[in-house]
C-alpha cells in the first residue's frame, strides 16, 4: 500500500512500545496504512490486537514510538496536537459519562465546538440551530431539551454523534461507537451513521470494532489487527473474507453480506 502526506493518514513503520514489569513490547509493530480521503475504513480485529492504540494515533492522542504517522497532511511530533485534533470528530461513548445532570443533549452537541465537556463561549444562534438540526439528523430532535444523564445509552451514543459532528470536522473517528447497547440501540446508531456517511461523502472515517456486525452501512474498506500487526488492508471486500477472518481471530469463520452489513458466525 502506498500514500503520502496528502492522504487523510499516512502510517510507515509505525511501532508503539509498551513497557510492563521491567519487559518492552509492541502494541503497534510496523504498521504500515493509508487511508484516502473520503474512505470509511473498520478496523477489526480481537481483544489486545492493537486497534485502540491506532486509533489514539490516528485520532492524534498520541505520536509513534517509532516510524512516521501523517494525519491530515501533518506529521505528528512535528505539529501543534491541540490544533490538529480540532480538525478530528472522536466518537468515544465512555466520554459521555463526564458530563453533567444539569447538561442538556443540545448542550452536550454544543459543547464540540470547544472539544470539551463544557461550552468555553455562549454559542450563536446559526450554532445553536446547526446542533438542532444535527440532533434531527440523527433522530433525537425531540431530546433536545431532555437531561442528557437521562437518556438511554443508545440515545446518548446518537447525541455523541451529534456532537462529534457539529464542528464539520474532517476526519471522523469512532471507538466502538456500538459498544455495550442493545439490539435497537445499536441499529439506530448504525442507521444515523449510514445517514451521515451518506450526507458527507468528503469525510473520512475510521470506525474501531471486534464486532463486525457493527461496521456501519457504507463502509468502503477494512483493515485487519492481530497481535500490533496488519493481517490485511483494502476494499472491504477483499478483506472481510473467510480465510483473513480465520487468520486474524484464530478460529474459522464464515462472513456474509447483506445490504452493506457484514456478519459472521463461527463454522
Amino acid at each position: 500500500m502506498t500514500g503520502g502526506p496528502s492522504d487523510a493518514i499516512c502510517c510507515t513503520g509505525v511501532t508503539v512500545w509498551r513497557s510492563s514489569h521491567g519487559r518492552r513490547k509492541a502494541a503497534l509493530d510496523a504498521v504500515d496504512w493509508t487511508v484516502s480521503t473520503g474512505e470509511r475504513w473498520g478496523v477489526v480485529g480481537p481483544n489486545g490486537a492493537g486497534k485502540t492504540t491506532l486509533l489514539r494515533i490516528a485520532s492524534a492522542q498520541m505520536r509513534p514510538s517509532a516510524g512516521t504517522a501523517f494525519v491530515l497532511g501533518e506529521q505528528l511530533g512535528r505539529t501543534d496536537m491541540v490544533a490538529l485534533r480540532r480538525r478530528i470528530g472522536l466518537l468515544e461513548p465512555a466520554f459521555g459519562r463526564r458530563f453533567y445532570p444539569e447538561q442538556s443533549a443540545l448542550d452536550v452537541v454544543l459543547t464540540g465546538l470547544s472539544g470539551s465537556i463544557l461550552m468555553v463561549d455562549q454559542p450563536g444562534d446559526e450554532e445553536i440551530q446547526r446542533g438542532r438540526e444535527l440532533l434531527d439528523g440523527v433522530g433525537m430532535a425531540d431530546f433536545a431539551a431532555r437531561a442528557f444523564t437521562s437518556c438511554s445509552e443508545g440515545e446518548r451514543a446518537r447525541i455523541m454523534l451529534a456532537r462529534a459532528l457539529i464542528t464539520e470536522s474532517e476526519l471522523l473517528v469512532l471507538d466502538e461507537p456500538a459498544g455495550g447497547l442493545d439490539l435497537p440501540g445499536r441499529e439506530l446508531l448504525l442507521a444515523a451513521l449510514g445517514r451521515a456517511f451518506a450526507s458527507r461523502p468528503r469525510l473520512t472515517t475510521l470506525t474501531v470494532t471486534h464486532h463486525i456486525e457493527e461496521l456501519p452501512p457504507g463502509t468502503t474498506h477494512a483493515l485487519l489487527l492481530a497481535h500490533g500487526r496488519v493481517v490485511a488492508a483494502g476494499p472491504v471486500g477483499s478483506v472481510l473474507t473467510d480465510a483473513l477472518l480465520e487468520e486474524c481471530f484464530g478460529l474459522p469463520l464464515r462472513v456474509e453480506e447483506s445490504a452493506g452489513r457484514f456478519f459472521v458466525r463461527a463454522i
